[in-house]
């Protein structure tokens, strides 16, 4: 299933670029749903950058939920190459629970629309095969997946806004 979100930063694409890529560990506490990201790997090599970056989401789940939930139900691991010369990120995401029946990835491109703007504009697929999740009855595995999957979608697609909303947020209070 598709994922799409369009957001206009009202700060040059240099910037955003850069503070999308470099700060967002400062910037997600500003996402009531996000508890946090652990950067666990960067290389560079000219341009590009290669990120593997863990999220912990559930920040607007109660405590007592997550602790029934466990911690790996609600974090993700996200690999992203960021390449300067196109101004793109290719992303890749893995949930750390039932990783063999989710893919996820995509691209956000990173548009400078004169002034001081820029389109953030993101595009990805999600696909989950529930046929490959023990249990699950394969007559019911593609009705069910079709559903998580238009759930998920509708879930991250705000989630997507948010962060350009809270990337605003920390460029300004930078100045």
């Amino acid at each position: 299933m598709r994922i799409e979100a369009d957001s206009v930063v009202p700060f040059p694409r240099p910037k955003v670029f850069a503070a999308y890529r470099d700060d967002m560990k400062d910037f997600v506490k500003l996402l009531p749903n996000l508890r946090g990201i652990e950067q666990k790997d960067r290389s560079e090599d000219g341009g590009v950058v290669k990120l593997f970056n863990v999220w912990h989401g559930g920040g607007d789940i109660p405590a007592a939920v997550r602790t029934v939930m466990g911690d790996k139900a609600l974090s993700w691991d996200d690999r992203a190459i960021w390449r300067e010369a196109e101004w793109i990120c290719e992303w890749d995401i893995k949930p750390h629970v039932l990783t063999e029946a989710v893919k996820c990835g995509g691209k956000t491109t990173f548009v400078d629309l004169g002034g001081d703007r820029t389109r953030m504009e993101i595009r990805g697929d999600i696909s989950i095969d529930l046929k490959k999740v023990r249990g699950v009855p394969s007559f019911l595995a593609g009705s069910i997946g079709r559903t998580v999957e238009q759930f998920l979608v509708r879930a991250i697609t705000p989630n997507l806004t948010g962060t350009a909303d809270a990337l605003t947020k920390h460029l300004q209070s930078k100045g």
